[in-house]
């Protein structure tokens, strides 16, 4: 694969910004949309043949969990790259918590480095919250916003007691985003658990009321200052319900692939590898966030992605970590659920794409019209494969989804207006750019 100057996808069906999928042709000239019209010639681009195959805005993924620096035996940036541009996930927004932690500028300078030499994808990072740091996280440029670990963390990234979170509530305007689980709950309930290393058990000590509690927490200081909020993988019934009562505008959910299409009986199947963190719930908060999605109470969809390797999760509970990929299959997962008639193709991209520009501010992207950056993947929606685990380009080299046959998988991926992905060869050359964020 060769990088190119401009390039004219024909033949595809195309999501229209307005919703609409038709037949089309688009124009891409020095990495932005210039047409869409139903007949284009232009013999200078690289024409990339679409006929049967569907064009959608590139994933923005804007939970992943890449573990450089310090954790790269698990993932790292040019892995994961590699495992976006095959999942379709042309940018994503990485969170904090890697060795050292992202708290200062100068880890975040670093981390910018890095991905600017290894990335194959659009990259922003979110610097992360200590009881501390109150002047990094109004001054570090540019984070995508500011990461709280309520629970579910140790060391200097869990900000668990109100009088330490509130200061970052009440000072600045950046978005927070909540790891929303109690952790002194948390704590109660693992000595109630002691000695049972069934990981079934991680959804009773982590439970639905653990994540109610900080959900309400963080809203009610939310509510306080007027300050933007972020629930990251919102998990329970409970949550949904509260937010569709009480949901003022300067609020924002997701919620994990995993969170809509796994529940507790996964872990008879896989065992530790469905354990994360919230964990998974009952069929019950599966109904209920699927509605909540469906209804705008929840806005877009993330995947949490956290590798860990297979030798770490057969650990017995409770020393195998919390944590599964899924930037490889979550447009897949989403796509084949469309299929079923779960939702529909333009409600995937709104929630992979669009709504989360429009949540973090990032501009020009999100859909397919002139102006646009040309983030941008072809999939294939008549044919179901399998996820196999010899397939996966994740360095942890495993999925929870393991066996599943899709459909919706990837067959070109293109970044700025190049091809990064087509029909299972990656171009390794391709290097994806900072986001901004306007926010």
């Amino acid at each position: 694969m060769t990088i190119a100057d401009s390039l004219l996808i024909t033949g595809a069906r195309v999501l229209l910004s307005g919703g609409a999928l038709k037949v089309a042709d688009v124009l891409v000239r020095a990495g932005n949309i210039v047409r869409v019209a139903s007949a284009i010639t232009d013999s200078e681009a690289t024409v990339v043949e679409a006929a049967g195959l569907t064009l959608l805005p590139g994933v923005i993924d804007p939970q992943v969990h890449f573990r450089e620096p310090g954790l790269e035996h698990k993932e790292d940036l040019f892995t994961a790259s590699c495992a976006c541009a095959k999942g379709g996930v042309t940018s994503f927004l990485e969170m904090p918590n890697t060795r050292p932690l992202t708290t200062t500028q100068a880890a975040l300078d670093d981390k910018l480095a890095r991905a600017a030499q290894k990335c194959l994808v659009n990259y922003g990072f979110f610097i992360g919250a200590t009881a501390e740091n109150l002047p990094d996280l109004l001054q570090a440029h540019p984070v995508c916003g500011i990461k709280i670990f309520m629970g579910s963390m140790h060391g200097q990234l869990l900000v668990d007691q109100e009088t330490n979170l509130e200061p970052i509530f009440a000072q600045g305007d950046r978005l927070i985003a909540v790891h929303a689980e109690d952790q002194a709950r948390i704590l109660e309930r693992r000595q109630q658990f002691a000695g049972i290393t069934d990981p079934a058990i991680h959804s009773q000590i982590q439970d639905n009321q653990a994540a109610l509690n900080a959900t309400q927490l963080a809203l009610k200081l939310s509510k306080k200052y007027q300050r933007r909020l972020h629930i990251l993988h919102l998990s329970t019934g409970e949550e949904a319900n509260l937010l569709r009562q009480d949901k003022p505008l300067w609020v924002t959910a997701e919620v994990t692939p995993q969170h809509l299409v796994l529940n507790t009986d996964a872990y008879a199947k896989i065992g530790s590898l469905a354990q994360m963190n919230p964990p998974l719930r009952s069929p019950r908060d599966n109904e209920i966030l699927w509605q909540a999605l469906r209804d705008g109470v929840i806005d877009f969809i993330a995947t949490d992605h956290a590798p860990h390797t297979l030798e770490e999760k057969a650990q017995p509970y409770p020393n195998s970590p919390s944590g599964m990929p899924g930037v490889e299959t979550s447009l897949p997962i989403m796509l084949t659920q469309a299929m079923q008639g779960r939702c529909h193709v333009d409600d995937v991209a709104h929630w992979m794409s669009m709504a989360v520009a429009q949540a973090y501010g990032i501009p020009n992207k999100g859909a397919i019209a002139p102006g646009y950056d040309a983030d941008l993947v072809l999939v294939d929606l008549k044919t179901y494969r399998p996820v196999l685990r010899s397939e996966l380009l994740t360095k942890c080299g495993w999925s929870p989804f393991e066996g599943w046959d899709l459909t919706g998988w990837p067959v070109v991926t293109i970044v700025g207006g190049q091809i990064v992905y087509d029909r299972g060869q990656l171009n390794t050359e391709v290097r994806g750019q900072a986001l901004t964020f306007e926010t």
